[in-house]
């Protein structure tokens, strides 16, 4: 009789233990959007610590977030591959469809394996990855289910830190720029007179792009000292806002200035802040409206590998344009020929100024998020209040960018005539990436 029951109990045990996880449940839970944003942030927070400069910055961004939405979209056949719609992106590995994958934990995996390759901070990333990848243990996922999505995860990874391999970044490594000493060209600015950054930036290969000059602006107001000239009244124009700044004008100034390495000089003693990037506050921006909106995990991600596309490649395109003009910036005009103490708000960054980065990576954004959210997404931007920037509030992205223009003309760094072109030109990157990788009518409609 004993042994009956023994048999019995451990029948039971038998298929108790045997029982069969319902991947809906894990895939549910593994798919939560909130664990997309906190890794977007800890990408965000390791770029900050590690001080890289606003172009790289969005270089990283976008191999990490294309890793991951590559490795996700696998899960939904309504979201197109970008391979060989992207330049020289070919197809990303194949799972085996035959077996069953997580591909949330796979897609986290990609972009975590992404960013910890690009970035320094190693160290960062495992104690950031050890803490979160528990709560993919805690979800029930089966272990054959775990060890096969992380591995898938970690081939697609390998795949586009292979590709990033071939976009001519590390050929650029260490080149400096000399400096052109004529008329109306630039030189480096105070307080830190640094050299020029990224000067090859144009000869990296871009995402979409025929060229890198595809949408190269206008040309800008000539050099020109005389007092009616179209120069020396764009001039006049920041020096007079910048003695006359508006509380208002201050606070938009520094709500946009997105400096990663502020230089603070008093008296003898020097020290920096850091901050977020331009391309980050325009990621923490997607990130917001991602959650007001309640996006899922493949709508956002979605969002986040389009923006940052469109982000990395308005750098590209200004930065052609920005050592093509080799324009002189505001306050060297200023401080030679009008007024030697006058100071800008903001401090002037380390290259030319013709056209405005900061424009034109923002209308490319905002282009691209205007066409995927809609033309009236009102959204509160906290984003950068931990560093002091305040809290604002806009009634679409359009709003939000072409304050970003005026901000640095209120700034000193920039003439209006910069931020103007810049503008135009990253509405017309905007536009061409989404032409590019959305095809499909049916894009607004995905859940």
């Amino acid at each position: 009789m004993k042994r009956l029951v023994y048999y019995l109990v451990f029948s039971l045990i038998g298929i108790w233990g045997c029982k069969k996880v319902d991947p809906k449940e894990y895939n549910e839970k593994a798919s939560e959007p909130q664990l997309l944003h906190t890794v977007s942030t800890e990408l965000t927070d390791v770029m900050i610590h590690d001080i890289f400069k606003p172009t790289i910055s969005s270089r990283i961004y976008a191999y990490s977030y294309l890793a991951a939405y590559e490795t996700l979209r696998n899960e939904y056949p309504s979201y197109p591959t970008f391979a060989k719609k992207l330049n020289t992106f070919g197809e990303i590995p194949k799972p085996d469809t035959s077996k069953q994958y997580c591909y949330a934990l796979a897609s986290i995996k990609a972009f975590i394996y992404v960013g910890r390759t690009l970035t320094f901070s190693a160290d960062l990333w495992d104690k950031f990855e050890e803490d979160f990848i528990k709560k993919y243990k805690n979800m029930g996922i089966p272990d054959d289910v775990y060890k096969r999505s992380v591995a898938y995860g970690e081939d697609v990874a390998k795949h586009v830190i292979k590709y990033s391999g071939s976009d001519f970044y590390k050929q650029t490594r260490g080149f400096r720029y000399t400096v052109v000493h004529e008329p109306g060209k630039w030189v480096p600015t105070p307080p830190t007179y640094a050299d020029a950054c990224e000067p090859r930036w144009n000869t990296l290969r871009n995402f979409t792009l025929d060229t890198c000059s595809q949408f190269m602006p206008p040309r800008p107001a000539k050099f020109d000292l005389n007092k009616k000239s179209e120069f020396y009244k764009l001039t006049t124009e920041v020096y007079e806002i910048g003695k006359h700044l508006t509380k208002e004008q201050k606070d938009i100034a520094f709500f946009w200035d997105d400096n990663a390495f502020v230089t603070n000089i008093i008296g003898h003693v020097t020290y920096a802040n850091k901050k977020m990037s331009p391309a980050g506050h325009w990621i923490a921006i997607t990130q917001t409206v991602a959650k007001d909106k309640k996006l899922s995990m493949i709508k956002s991600l979605e969002a986040y590998t389009l923006t940052s596309i469109a982000l990395y490649d308005g750098f590209i395109s200004a930065w052609d344009e920005k050592y093509r003009s080799l324009r002189i910036r505001p306050i060297t005009v200023i401080n030679d020929n009008i007024d030697p103490k006058w100071e800008p708000f903001l401090e002037t960054p380390g290259f030319p100024e013709y056209v405005s980065g900061h424009s034109t990576i923002s209308a490319a954004a905002g282009t691209i998020l205007t066409h995927l959210l809609g033309d009236n997404v009102t959204f509160t931007d906290s984003t950068e209040y931990r560093f002091g920037h305040g809290v604002r509030t806009f009634k679409s992205f359009k709003e939000a960018y072409q304050q970003v223009s005026d901000s640095r003309v209120y700034g000193g760094i920039h003439y209006r005539d910069g931020v103007e072109a810049g503008m135009r030109q990253g509405e017309q990157v905007g536009e061409w990436v989404w032409k590019k990788l959305t095809k499909d009518e049916k894009v607004l409609t995905r859940k």
